[in-house]
């Protein structure tokens, strides 16, 4: 079982990265300000344009650490990795099933059914807790998406699952605002808005979802996947159509519980974000980094993994759905078992 590895987030503008010894450090007008031992960093995640030194570069390639590279507020720029050293036979396989509308409907059917019951669970959860609340009627939602659930396991063809996953979240982020149970003023959600994000919600959202597509997108090349040919999301140039797949059975569980305890617990405000003069809502610095800090202690949590029965950290789990997504690929289960929490 892989151990639980950290991701090293670089946010600030005038950080410097560098190799000394086995460990990473990173220095901030010349001052250390932190130095970890390389064995405990699988990625280097750094926000706008950093000083990284050819040598930890050529380090971090060889040894299958991947460094990659957004834009100041998170947009997804580019990835750097060294040579990939995936099962050639896993990949022909991987683009045999997603060719194939039969082959790959099994697998995104698994995903949707998992994506639904995830949502779903959130919802349960937050009636054993509160109730209805937020003008929202929960319980019918949640009975919509046990019905969605059904039409789902009889879905015939990818474009009807897609519908189906569609009316799903819809129904889901219908509710979403009753879950928010602090800072409603200032914390309102009417519905998801990507490119760009309108509100605050939708601002943490994005974000939040951003970093959990980059976490599956190294487990998936980690295990010799191809992270751009999925079997649900259609290929696309540039979009890692794959690791949408496994982010689909992951968001709720792991991405929208952070974004909401973030607002209820009150860990981030309406100070902590800016607006621009195209209307997009863009989180601020210090908050992103909260933001961050938050999503590190998420994967840091221990959970029994429903499937294999063992102890694991949250954060392990794109990688265990990685690899168990590639021994149905390669014939070891008859079945993709998704992730559905318990």
């Amino acid at each position: 079982m892989k151990r639980h590895i950290n991701t090293l987030y670089i946010t600030s503008p005038d950080a410097y990265i560098h190799k000394e010894g086995m460990t990473f450090v990173v220095e901030i007008d010349k001052e250390k300000v932190l130095q970890a031992p390389v064995q405990t960093i699988e990625n280097i995640v750094c926000f706008g344009f950093k000083s990284v030194t050819p040598a930890l570069m050529a380090f971090c390639a060889e040894n299958n650490i991947g460094v990659s590279y957004l834009t100041t507020h998170g947009k997804f720029l580019a990835r750097v990795y060294g040579e990939q050293r995936g099962n050639v036979l896993l990949r022909k396989k991987q683009y045999s099933v997603s060719d194939s509308e039969e082959a790959a409907l099994v697998i995104a059917r698994n995903v949707v059914a998992a994506k639904i019951a995830n949502s779903r669970n959130i919802l349960q959860r937050h009636l054993r807790n509160h109730g209805e609340t937020g003008g929202c009627d929960i319980r019918g939602a949640v009975h919509s998406l046990a019905r969605t659930l059904n039409l789902v396991e009889q879905a015939h063809g990818l474009d009807a699952l897609r519908g189906f996953e569609g009316d799903a979240a819809s129904t889901y982020f219908s509710c979403f605002n009753a879950l928010i149970t602090a800072q409603k003023e200032d914390f309102t959600f009417r519905g998801r808005s990507r490119r760009p994000p309108l509100d605050n919600v939708n601002a943490l959202l994005s974000f939040v979802y951003m970093l959990l597509v980059n976490d599956i997108r190294s487990a998936l090349e980690t295990t010799g996947l191809d992270p751009q040919v999925g079997f649900l999301h259609r290929l696309r140039p540039g979009r890692p159509s794959l690791a949408l797949d496994i982010m689909e059975e992951l968001r709720a569980y792991i991405a929208d519980r952070v974004v909401l305890n973030l607002i209820n617990l009150q860990q981030v405000r309406k100070e902590d974000f800016e607006i621009r003069e195209t209307g997009e809502i863009r989180i601020a610095d210090k908050a992103r980094k909260e933001v961050l800090v938050a999503y590190q202690k998420r994967k840091d949590e221990i959970i029994e993994h429903p499937f294999l029965g063992d102890k694991t950290t949250i954060g392990l789990i794109p990688h265990i759905q990685a690899m168990l997504l590639a021994r149905n690929l390669r014939g070891d289960l008859k079945e993709y078992p998704p992730f559905y929490t318990r």
